[in-house]
């Protein structure tokens, strides 16, 4: 059965979804067969992979629904290796749709579970709230990536988050782990870089990455061409970070 990891922090602007993207793909680059989901309605990671976001009528939102398969729904092969459920802005109503809904922390989990199989494995990425969708991506995934950026308030969020993953252990899934904490966008000319990762390091007892994952412009553009960085600018220093996160990622027991 695929690992599945959802990539979560619920503030915006961490480089969760920039992780979501390139982690895969290079993931996918060392021969692991993967599956993105996009449970962010802004569908960002969606149209990362260069997929036209506003123009789909299958999307994550139609297979939590149950009104079409994931066969339906799933965009195979956006990148080598690499198949995609999508997700546009009709995600957004899902949280009201859900309401009426039995078991409603659980309907990713049980809309994928008969594929699992033909994947090693499957990135969330979650939307940065501690919404109904989050706790779906949650309850779907074996474990929790955390991005955190190298800012002054790294810390801010960090304790809500553990919170509520110690939550959904204590309830709906006792089998989650926290895969481990990932920094993004570190600034090797500034001491608040570091600072941060220090800082962090001595007030977090989890797993934190050896990998980190640098503050760079061509990982700031990629999105917008639709690529990945493996493609964009293979040779850059952010694609070279996340081929080494993939790797730890591999190498990592949980």
């Amino acid at each position: 059965m695929g690992r599945a990891i959802a990539i979560a922090n619920q503030k915006g602007g961490v480089g969760k979804t920039t992780t979501a993207i390139n982690l895969s793909a290079a993931l996918a680059d060392l021969g692991k067969k993967v599956l993105v989901i996009d449970t962010d309605p802004q569908g960002n990671t969606t149209s990362g992979f260069g997929v036209k976001k506003n123009e789909l009528e299958s999307t994550i939102y139609e297979l939590m629904l149950g009104k079409k398969s994931f066969e339906e729904c799933m965009i195979p092969g956006v990148y080598e290796n690499l198949d995609l459920l999508p997700a546009n802005v009709n995600l957004s109503g899902a949280e009201i749709d859900f309401i009426d809904m039995e078991n409603q922390q659980y309907v990713l989990r049980d809309r994928i579970a008969g594929n699992r199989d033909q994947y090693d494995f499957i990135i969330i990425d979650c939307p940065p709230s501690l919404s109904m969708l989050t706790i779906n991506a949650l309850a779907a995934a074996d474990s929790v990536l955390v991005t955190v950026q190298c800012e002054f308030y790294a810390l801010d969020g960090l304790g809500q988050l553990f919170r509520t993953v110690n939550l959904i252990r204590s309830g709906m899934h006792p089998d989650l782990e926290l895969d481990g904490l990932v920094f993004t966008m570190y600034d090797q000319r500034t001491k608040l870089s570091y600072e941060v990762v220090e800082n962090v390091k001595a007030h977090v007892k989890e797993h934190i990455y050896k990998t980190i994952i640098p503050r760079n412009i061509r990982l700031a553009e990629a999105p917008s061409y639709g690529q990945p960085i493996n493609t964009y600018e293979p040779k850059s220093a952010g694609a070279e970070a996340y081929r080494l996160l993939a790797q730890e990622v591999i190498e990592r027991k949980i």
